[in-house]
């Protein structure tokens, strides 16, 4: 068992991986790590180590998936993790005022906002109501991922999270900023709700043309 200074001077993405595969193994340990000492310790302010950008599915809760107490994570979700002012600004206040270091944008199999994105793209099936602007924004990036070869939704579903963690550098210079000078990591990555692992995306590989 690991101290908490320990923990503080581990590599924040080995940190969240390692918690990740307690929980696949049904050994998590967090769990003293959310009670009343925890909660004391934390009432005058916090330092996470980490930011989650993540969907608001009820069965993806980074705390536990991560196995991270109290006070870990600053932990932002939205439908799809879609990324509008509101979310852009929670990113902003966790990289520039808290000092995390390192940002995970998490996506999950069997989303339902990147499916409605998918029916638009592939079928012209628009979802009613507020429903349709999650998906409107979620789309492009299903359709990058179609362009890109991605057939299942569990390819599309990773494409959207490393599409994010550009779109993120894109709209926010002050993210740009710290990811370039090193001062935060970004990592897409993809949750399978069957195993309860957590995966690294990575960008696809370029397919070569024979001559």
């Amino acid at each position: 068992m690991f101290s908490r200074t320990e923990l503080d001077n581990t590599d924040p993405w080995t940190r969240l991986r390692e918690g990740n595969l307690r929980w696949v193994e049904d050994r998590s340990t967090a769990g003293g790590d959310r009670g009343a000492a925890r909660r004391a310790a934390t009432s005058r302010g916090q330092n996470p180590f980490a930011l989650v950008l993540g969907c608001s599915d009820s069965r993806v809760p980074a705390e536990i998936l991560f196995d991270q107490g109290l006070g870990d994570l600053f932990v932002v979700r939205t439908a799809g993790h879609v990324v509008d002012s509101v979310a852009l600004g929670s990113v902003e206040y966790a990289v520039g005022v808290l000092g995390v270091a390192l940002i995970v944008v998490l996506g999950h199999e069997e989303c339902g906002a990147v499916a409605a994105a998918t029916r638009i793209v592939d079928d012209a099936d628009v979802p009613p109501g507020y429903i349709r602007d999650i998906a409107e924004r979620i789309a492009p990036n299903v359709l990058r991922a179609r362009r890109a070869g991605a057939v299942t939704a569990g390819e599309i579903v990773g494409q959207h999270s490393l599409h994010t963690v550009e779109l993120l550098r894109q709209r926010s210079a002050l993210v740009d900023a710290a990811i370039h000078r090193g001062a935060v990591a970004a990592v897409p990555a993809r949750y399978s709700l069957s195993s309860g692992a957590v995966t690294e995306v990575r960008p696809a590989e370029p397919v070569l043309l024979a001559a």
